[in-house]
């Protein structure tokens, strides 16, 4: 089995994106059959452990400081919070226990909690995994040292529409905590949102920058923007609804991402809760194996336990069963930077 190219190109990725629609999910329904198990799909949940008051002003997020959508700024949770709301995913049948904190960087004071926060999720048997912002390579260390085994820093959409979602920090900025990731030996969780009016020009370069990294992303999740009110591209979509992406046009973001990276978990992220059976049976047709459950995603509404335990039903396909997860490799030696 030949391993993941890192050398596509965007002709290459747009032509794909191109292709008639039933030989796209051809294609991509046998690369996932030829790494996974197609009627396996990973369960997921998210927990925001500190909500609001970030300063950056990413113009899809109610939990910016910059947004007026009425999401009040807490504290860190307590450990045992946390803790308690691991051990209720597992319950449920959850394999990986995500964590969010709305921070630009995580200060080092925070650090120790964290660090408690992993070794009591990781003592469970669950998989860990953690968005806390930028991250120093000190920090990731700490991180890694503390068994965590994914970190979610997503790069949310192609290098040239990038200035028109965030202002705060740049793709450069997201890339370096990428490497920081990497360089601790943790494995990256990197997608990114679409439907935010972005063009089809504009997907190709998302699933470009992902594709074309030194490792592809061992996660890779693929949202669809929930609009909230008082967001700059909530409010956008408000005032013009055809900015939003189609299902059609979604599935296919969904299959170039699977053919590009064979290896990576494809979630199924944000976004879930209005579409169809229909449009969520394509997208595991696709390459999606891996969901977030419960009933909010951080802020945003999602898809109840119950209802996705019954298109499981309808669809013949199960919870992937729990595996240890590897850990990501160190680099040999630091790269010379370009």
């Amino acid at each position: 089995m030949t391993a993941p190219r890192q050398d596509w190109t965007r002709e290459e990725i747009a032509e794909l994106f191109d292709l008639p629609f039933t030989e796209l999910l051809f294609r991509a329904a046998s690369v996932h059959r030829e790494r996974h198990r197609p009627e396996e799909v990973q369960l997921c949940t998210l927990l925001s452990i500190k909500t609001g008051g970030c300063p950056e002003d990413c113009g899809y997020c109610s939990q910016s400081v910059h947004a007026d959508s009425g999401v009040k700024a807490t504290k860190l949770m307590d450990v045992q919070q946390v803790l308690q709301r691991a051990a209720q995913a597992k319950d449920a049948g959850s394999q990986r226990f995500c964590m969010g904190a709305a921070w630009r960087n995580p200060k080092d004071r925070d650090m120790p909690k964290i660090v408690q926060i992993v070794e009591g999720v990781r003592a469970m048997g669950m998989e860990t995994c953690m968005t806390l912002g930028m991250l120093s390579p000190e920090q990731a260390q700490m991180l890694s040292n503390a068994g965590l085994d994914y970190y979610n820093h997503n790069i949310d959409t192609a290098p040239e529409r990038y200035d028109d979602v965030i202002t705060t920090r740049t793709l450069e900025d997201r890339l370096d905590t990428l490497d920081n990731v990497r360089g601790a030996g943790i494995n990256v969780c990197s997608g990114g949102i679409v439907g935010m009016g972005e063009t089809r020009a504009d997907r190709v370069g998302f699933i470009h920058t992902l594709a074309t990294l030194p490792a592809h992303p061992e996660s890779v999740p693929v949202n669809a923007l929930v609009p909230v009110k008082g967001t700059p591209l909530g409010d956008m979509l408000a005032n013009t609804p055809l900015a939003k992406i189609d299902d059609i046009e979604f599935v296919r973001t969904v299959a170039v991402a699977r053919i590009t990276m064979p290896l990576s978990m494809v979630r199924l992220s944000a976004g879930r809760e209005d579409m169809s059976d229909a449009t969520q049976a394509l997208c595991f047709l696709a390459g999606a194996n891996s969901i977030f459950t419960g009933d909010t995603l951080l802020t945003a509404p999602n898809s109840g336990d119950d209802s996705d335990a019954e298109l499981f039903r309808r669809l013949g396909m199960k919870p992937m069963e729990g595996e240890e997860p590897m850990r990501a490799c160190k680099p040999a030696m630091p790269e010379a930077a370009e």
